[in-house]
């Protein structure tokens, strides 16, 4: 499914305190792109995150995945929409202390009233080597299982697309680089499109189109 970005500027407050975090910012992902977008911390790059997925709304433009514009219609559809279609990797994990890895994993499935396929569920877990761990709580992982925990997550619905922000910045070098080379190797085993936000300039290099935000302008980093 295409995705495009058109024109969409985000804006708050107003007169001298009107703060400008996205500026008219537009791209096109296709199925199985691989992109980043890289930019210092405040340039606007989780805005544009957050908007592209739906968790956020722009103050002008649109987002279109396929014919539907995204940003119209209820937040029930939306929350629907983004169960079934998008997979997210956060940061700060963002797992639930009290439930097990496994439920943590199957909880967006939950949510919609489906089972979850255990023939798909060991094969992900198998290859993010967690499945001896599915019974532990999130406290009882090191940062880098659980961000292969929140990776489960993300893909157990079999979503479209994957939106990971930050997804090393919790994580030490080691561990950062074990779960990047995870997570794109399942992008590219699965097909899915990921589109991945970062500061990091060795990262943002992993994919092979490449834009930067500067001040809520977003460009394209043309291959030299």
């Amino acid at each position: 499914m295409q995705i495009k970005i058109n024109d969409i500027s985000k804006i708050y407050g107003g007169g001298e305190a009107k703060v400008v975090a996205l500026n008219r910012a537009s791209l096109t992902i296709n199925d199985g792109d691989f992109l980043s977008i890289m930019g210092p911390s405040g340039s606007g790059k989780s805005t544009l995150l957050h908007i592209m997925s739906g968790l956020d709304t722009p103050t002008s433009g649109q987002v279109l995945y396929g014919d539907t514009d995204i940003h119209h219609g209820s937040d029930r559809e939306l929350s629907a929409f983004r169960r079934r279609k998008i997979g997210f990797v956060f940061q700060q994990f963002n797992l639930l202390p009290v439930l097990t890895a496994q439920e943590n994993i199957t909880m967006p499935l939950l949510l919609d009233k489906k089972k979850p396929d255990d023939k798909y569920l060991h094969a992900v877990t198998h290859y993010l080597g967690i499945e001896e761990r599915l019974l532990h709580l999130p406290h009882e992982l090191s940062g880098g299982q659980q961000q292969r925990v929140a990776i489960a997550r993300a893909l157990i619905a079999k979503p479209d697309i994957i939106f990971a922000d930050e997804p090393t910045g919790n994580l030490d070098s080691k561990s950062g680089a074990e779960v990047m080379s995870m997570l794109c190797a399942l992008r590219e085993k699965m097909n899915k499109t990921l589109v991945v936000i970062t500061h990091d300039p060795r990262i943002a290099a992993i994919a092979p189109r490449r834009f930067r935000i500067v001040d809520g302008h977003l460009s394209e980093v043309k291959a030299s």
